[in-house]
């Protein structure tokens, strides 16, 4: 769906296209909180809680830039925010992430930056990442078709996203992980 009418059509009080949006986003702004905040549950809480945040004040937004853009800097702010509640002073600013910026993602390079890294895996890592995110395999149908169990899959996949978040910048990893959900 095109960003511009999924944002029209949520302004309009569409769930589904905020459904669509969240599909989208939900992941990916995990990662990017989760570089500040290192607890998985308040994570996800803070990133729906954007959601929330962007539905009941839809019909006031005025999108300048991007909705990514616009969806990045809600979460900016309540990670800000979370760290305030907890009287955290050991955070600065500078140990929130930038806001990624999608509008110079260079398609061509970033695939060839992954398929660089993911070519460096061992054969058996890079096979199962490979069905995970190129065939959207589930873990279970991973197992199967390799005949491993399906802790083995994710022990496998875990060490892989490690080995890519290590040998990636942060705006390729970012874009493997947004290609991942898509």
């Amino acid at each position: 769906m095109n960003r511009l009418k999924m944002w029209t059509d949520i302004q309009n009080g569409d769930v589904n296209a905020l459904h669509d949006l969240h599909k989208r986003y939900f992941h990916p702004m995990c990662l990017f909180a989760f570089k500040s905040i290192n607890d998985h549950q308040q994570v996800e809480h803070i990133v729906s809680d954007c959601f929330v945040k962007l539905w009941k004040n839809r019909k006031r937004i005025t999108i300048k830039s991007s909705l990514e853009s616009y969806l990045y800097q809600i979460l900016r702010n309540s990670i800000i925010d979370y760290h305030r509640a907890k009287h955290d002073n050991t955070i600065s600013f500078d140990q929130i992430p930038d806001i990624p910026d999608v509008t110079e993602l260079n398609n061509e390079q970033r695939y060839a930056k992954l398929y660089a890294a993911i070519s460096r895996l061992p054969e058996k890592r890079r096979q199962i990442l490979e069905l995970a995110i190129f065939e959207s395999c589930t873990y279970q149908e991973i197992a199967e078709k390799l005949g491993i169990t399906k802790n083995t899959v994710k022990t496998q996949m875990v060490r892989a996203y490690k080995f890519l978040k290590e040998s990636l910048d942060p705006g390729d990893f970012f874009f493997f992980c947004f290609l991942k959900k898509y």
